[in-house]
């Protein structure tokens, strides 16, 4: 139906939003209180507090990261998309930093998703981070929130 699919495309533009504006609480309330997160390099996360506490600490050195997205694809209530994974240039140039993510969600309805998979390859964001850093990149100072 036209009205589900304008649905979950208007949830997923939501969640992308929210996660582009580094509102990584936010991001967390649009998950199910039952929601899994399967984050292949973390660790899985049952529960949207467990989700929240995850990307609260893993975010919180990068709040300059940005994630635009390459392509979507909408199945139902399931949503695939490629955000990249992108730190900004440290000399303010147009040097990329960036690798790939496949992200996969499942509608749950309300605006809210009952899945999340995030599929990565960690040894290349090892080495994007590590040439970002040699360029002058620096992690932000921790809060102690985690």
């Amino acid at each position: 139906m036209a009205g589900v699919r304008e649905e979950i495309e208007t949830a997923w533009r939501h969640i992308v939003a929210v996660a582009d504006a580094s509102d990584w609480n936010g991001w967390a309330d649009l998950h199910t209180p039952d929601c899994v997160w399967v984050e292949h390099h973390l660790g899985t996360f049952r529960g949207r507090e467990a989700i929240r506490q995850a990307i609260l600490e893993a975010m919180e050195p990068v709040p300059m990261m940005q994630f635009p997205v390459e392509w979507v694809a909408f199945e139902g209530n399931r949503v695939v998309y490629y955000p990249w994974q992108v730190l900004p240039d440290p000399a303010g140039g147009d040097e990329l930093y960036r690798f790939g993510c496949v992200t996969i969600l499942e509608y749950a309805g309300n605006g809210l998703w009952s899945y999340q998979e995030d599929l990565y390859n960690p040894a290349e964001g090892q080495a994007v981070f590590k040439r970002w850093m040699e360029a002058g990149g620096r992690l932000a100072a921790s809060g102690g929130h985690g």
